[in-house]
């Protein structure tokens, strides 16, 4: 075999290595980009307990009414776990993942629970103060024998008694929210 030959030989022995190392290279980052892609869109992870989020919701009634929503404010946070909101709507957020979106609807039971007839009391007119002037629908806050504030609705008026209902507004009711997970708190 001539010099010429070998020179010829080894060139394009040199040239195949560039060759295979190029393909390996690029290969190489392929995959990387397709493990990082795959990490980022099908990891099963989702919102835990522990983890504070930020979401977007619409509650509505079983008849469809709205009776509340965020989506033209800022997102409802709060820590998964602590308890801050209905067990229902806590529940339905476990697993989902940043701007998933979907429909629950939560029944009295994982809501804010069954009307209770011991939270409506009927009170003398000369308990409340003597500038109150008590109108069914009227919603006060009044201090409790134990020191907390409660909500309480007026349900009836007469010449000598208002009957008050301190029971949630919501208590009594199934209800559906629409929720749309906007991302983890990091503040």
């Amino acid at each position: 075999m001539k010099k010429s030959e070998k020179r010829k030989g080894k060139a394009a022995v040199a040239n195949r290595k560039n060759q295979f190392m190029k393909y390996a290279v690029t290969g190489t980052a392929a995959i990387v980009i397709l493990i990082a892609i795959g990490f980022f869109f099908l990891n099963p992870s989702g919102a835990k307990t522990g983890d504070t989020v930020m979401v977007y919701y619409t509650g509505t009634f079983d008849n469809g009414s709205v009776f509340d929503a965020n989506l033209d404010r800022d997102p409802l946070v709060f820590t998964l776990g602590n308890k801050s909101v209905i067990p229902g709507f806590e529940e339905a957020l476990i697993g989902m993942r940043v701007n998933e979106t979907k429909t629950v609807h939560i029944p009295v039971d994982k809501a804010y629970g069954p009307h209770l007839e011991r939270l409506v009391h009927v009170l003398n007119r000369s308990a409340l103060p003597a500038d109150m002037v008590p109108e069914v629908g009227g919603i006060y806050g009044v201090t409790r024998s134990d020191g907390a504030i409660a909500r309480v609705k007026i349900i009836d008026v007469t010449a000598d008694n208002v009957t008050i209902d301190e029971n949630h507004l919501l208590a009594g009711q199934n209800l559906t929210f629409t929720i749309r997970f906007a991302g983890f708190y990091q503040g």
